[in-house]
């Protein structure tokens, strides 16, 4: 294929020229309230007004630029700068959001730049990065050279639930020759735990002393708030680091527990709120008869971040160790609902995970629901285009880093040969009020952001230059 010859001095004076305006597309995207609401879902809106909200902003910032953008019945999304080839290099990234959750310092819906990180839910998950693909295709249809392959942008509006998006796109378009998402940390990652998330449900236990039980946002993110109503004497309980008690009236008392909450693959130095709250009714009592059985479980769900203390652990010569935590709690119908997400390495199956906690739910009074099934994904690390990647990176960091495999998922796992390319850096050190993604404070360095739009133009660059 015919080179595109870009320099790095054109690459950089396109991304200092167009910052301003990249920055302004940012916080047109952060802006919406893109959280999946399926009871308002419609004809042209399947995941509901705010992933609709998304992706119009998203495909009207790409006309804008200058691609030739499409709604896919509101599903999902794409903008293409047609090349030589129909054969396309793509990329994808996804308007739609968790839940913004509690402990936030700044509007979560309004882009904030603060010491040099952007602020607000979506600017590192993924909305930030979305508005980077859209500028780096902006640059080639800016330069007026035909590519060898067409560009193609792809506008995800369900990664975050349940990859239905893709679902449907698959269905119904060619896969790309390769794609990437910027959607995970650099260099790149060739690889992703299988995913696993299913519901425990007791039986109509609840309402005896725990009266009510809520905590968590989504099933795949590790909590940072929880609460609980029990029938007690709020004077008479004792104090506990993180939670606070109060009188709730008619002989109950409110606790409400103060975690740290984070990504569900990434478990390390969290707190999970709704733990904490079940180790203080253990500790303190504050069950029936008939809600010991769940609580009971309840303490093995919480034990560990490693499935250890529910007999799923497991490691294998590829990927992490298995994680597992709890997300999400309510109480319906007097009975628990108590949501798990794990991600595990090649060395089980979701079949293993759904068999022994389906056995151990039963041995606690609880049935078990899967709610997502994912085998792991894994991608050569020596193919061409993995290469060309790690190449480009590393090229422009003055680094020597190698691929490597998450416990995340991302959109890379539904193509047949894709990548997740960035752009979080796992070797810079953040402020202690920046928050990661699915947490408060959600944000990411500008400066990151800006050197990620030099990497990700190269890379297509070179990546044109492939014979795919």
């Amino acid at each position: 294929m015919e080179e595109p010859k870009v320099s790095r001095e054109e690459i950089d004076a396109y991304v200092e020229r167009v910052w301003p305006e990249v920055l302004e597309d940012i916080a047109t995207l952060v802006a919406i309230d893109s959280v999946e609401d399926l009871s308002a879902a419609a004809p042209g809106a399947p995941w509901g007004p705010g992933p609709k909200a998304g992706l119009d902003a998203a495909l009207n910032i790409a006309e804008r630029l200058g691609l030739d953008a499409h709604d896919v019945e509101g599903y999902i999304g794409y903008a293409d700068l047609p090349g030589r080839s129909e054969r396309q290099v793509a990329t994808i990234a996804h308007v739609d959001i968790v839940p913004v959750g509690t402990g936030w310092d700044t509007d979560p819906f309004t882009l904030t730049v603060k010491d040099g990180y952007l602020m607000g839910r979506g600017t590192l998950d993924d909305k930030g990065p979305l508005a980077l693909t859209l500028w780096a295709a902006h640059f080639f249809k800016e330069r007026g050279q035909e590519l060898p392959y067409t560009l193609r942008c792809i506008v995800g509006a369900n990664e975050e639930t349940g990859l239905g998006d893709v679902d449907y796109y698959n269905e119904h378009f060619e896969q790309p020759a390769f794609l990437f998402t910027p959607d995970a940390e650099f260099p790149v990652c060739c690889g992703e735990k299988g995913g696993f998330s299913a519901t425990f449900t007791s039986g109509p236990v609840a309402g005896g002393t725990i009266v009510d039980f809520k905590g968590g946002t989504a099933g795949n993110a590790i909590p940072d708030l929880a609460e609980v109503t029990v029938r007690a004497d709020a004077a008479s309980l004792p104090a506990a680091e993180g939670i606070d008690i109060e009188d709730a009236g008619d002989g109950l008392a409110r606790l409400t527990a103060h975690g740290k909450g984070g990504h569900a693959s990434l478990p390390e130095g969290t707190v999970n709120a709704i733990g904490m709250l079940v180790d203080y009714l253990w500790d303190n009592g504050l069950h029936s008869e008939e809600e010991r059985p769940f609580l009971e479980l309840e303490r093995l769900i919480f034990a560990t971040t490693d499935g250890s203390s529910l007999g799923i652990d497991a490691t294998d010569d590829i990927f992490d160790p298995l994680t597992c935590i709890g997300g999400t709690i309510e109480v319906e119908d007097g009975r628990f609902r108590q949501t798990v997400d794990a991600r595990f390495p090649k060395s089980t199956t979701a079949e293993h995970l759904e068999e022994v906690l389906s056995k151990l739910g039963e041995e606690h009074g609880c049935t078990l629901t899967v709610d997502l099934a994912l085998v792991p994904f894994y991608v050569d690390p020596s193919s061409p285009e993995i290469q060309t990647l790690i190449q480009t990176y590393n090229d422009h960091t003055g680094k020597d880093k190698r691929p490597f495999t998450i416990g995340g998922g991302t959109y890379a796992r539904d193509f047949k040969n894709a990548a997740s390319f960035g752009p979080e850096e796992t070797d810079l050190v953040n402020p202690d009020w920046v928050g990661g993604m699915h947490g408060p404070n959600e944000g990411v360095s500008e400066q990151l952001l800006r050197d990620s739009l030099s990497i990700y133009i190269d890379a297509i660059a070179r990546l044109m230059e492939l014979d795919l």
